[in-house]
């Protein structure tokens, strides 16, 4: 049996050098560098459907082009 996910899990992780909180809630997940409020997000709905791997693909894609310049 598995437990219903009524309230936000929090979990520190460490990616490189720095620290990170991970957050798992009812709407995803949010990796956030500790200390700073902004992060990446990424919805339930959104790895539903499809539109996270997207995202992923237009992000890397733009991320190369910037980094020819």
């Amino acid at each position: 049996m598995t437990t219903r996910l009524d309230k936000p899990i929090r979990r520190e992780l460490e990616i490189g050098d720095k620290p990170y909180t991970l957050t798992i809630d009812t709407d995803g997940l949010k990796l956030v560098e500790k200390g700073r409020r902004k992060g990446q997000e990424l919805r339930w709905q959104d790895i539903v459907d499809g539109d996270a791997a997207l995202a992923a693909g237009l992000s890397a894609s733009l991320a190369a082009v910037n980094a020819r310049r």
